[in-house]
């Protein structure tokens, strides 16, 4: 695990947040094309464009007026997530995963009626939870039935597989677990836990909570050395083609893995965190500059072989 110590950092490859800024997302990332993956509902749109495997949209409302007609829109609807198009962080997520009449349930088993859900998208619309706090859009999707082998590793909770893009290339992975303590949401922040994945594996590494070290989910008690994630080269391939469609040199890439339809992307980050080097016990840095060395213009196909070889 990581010391203090910033000589320490620097010899392990530590990527910090001003250099982070200054040389990689300053460097990397046209501001121009930022909206792309700001805005979820734009992300989505270029997204199946592309022929890149998203969550149904369901529904979007726009504006307060609508609200008048909420209870006909939601009435075929039994289970549903709610979000923030241009919102951060989880903040504004409200999950329905299930429903008797106008009473919905949230998975950690706290109810809401309708009059809360109203509550819920007006605030979205208001902005409450979208950077700048700029007028939003309520996106409602379809709720992800994550697949089984996660089972006893997320609690209340959707997981999902966090990969870091460096100009295309994986080069780092994390899954994030929801615990009791997360709400059922995949938020580092919230108390959600981060494991490393092995790139060429896709097997479990480490695990972190409150970047500290932790061998079993808190909830479930299972121990994360045996976790492994499926279709890992499926996902990695997904990934990487997230940066034809984004012209940014460095993103992260938010996969869910559904039961049905196997790995879809949840959301597009042009300012992905740092914790992940936490997570995997290893600095991002080295595997930039093994990335730097290499052939520009590279397909997808051979982007994902570099990764899985050398990472």
């Amino acid at each position: 695990m990581f010391f203090a110590n910033p000589f320490a950092l620097k010899r392990r490859g530590i990527l910090g947040m001003n250099r982070r800024n200054v040389e990689y997302i300053g460097k990397l990332n046209d501001r121009k094309n930022f909206p792309l993956v700001d805005n979820k509902l734009k992300t989505k749109r270029i997204a199946e464009a592309a022929g890149i495997a998203v969550p149904r949209l369901l529904d979007t409302i726009k504006n307060q007026s609508e609200l008048k007609k909420l209870h006909q829109r939601l009435e075929q609807l039994r289970t549903f997530v709610i979000k923030p198009a241009q919102g951060s962080g989880g903040k504004g997520i409200l999950v329905i995963v299930n429903r008797d009449g106008d009473d919905f349930k949230k998975p950690n088993g706290e109810h809401f009626s309708l009059e809360d859900v109203h509550h819920h998208i007006s605030n979205i619309l208001s902005g409450l939870y979208s950077l700048g706090g700029k007028n939003d859009v309520a996106m409602i999707e379809s709720l992800v039935e994550f697949d089984p082998i996660f089972e006893h590793y997320s609690f209340e909770g959707v997981p999902d597989i966090r990969v870091v893009l460096y100009k295309g290339f994986p080069a780092m992975a994390m899954l994030r677990c929801s615990t009791s303590m997360s709400d059922g949401k995949a938020n580092l922040h919230q108390g959600a836990i981060g494991v490393g994945i092995d790139m060429k594996s896709g097997r479990a590494l480490n695990a972190v909570q409150y970047d500290r070290p932790i061998s079993y989910h808190p909830d479930t008690k299972h121990d994360f050395s045996k976790l492994a994630v499926p279709h890992w080269k499926r996902i990695l391939h997904l990934a990487a083609s997230c940066y034809e469609i984004t012209h940014l040199g460095y993103l992260g890439v938010d996969i869910v893995l559904d039961k049905q339809l196997g790995p879809l992307i949840l959301e597009l980050n042009a300012r992905p965190g740092l914790a992940i080097q936490i997570a995997n016990d290893q600095g991002e840095i080295p595997r930039f500059d093994l990335i730097d060395a290499q052939k520009e213009n590279l397909s997808v196909e051979e982007r994902v072989t570099f990764s899985l070889s050398n990472f």
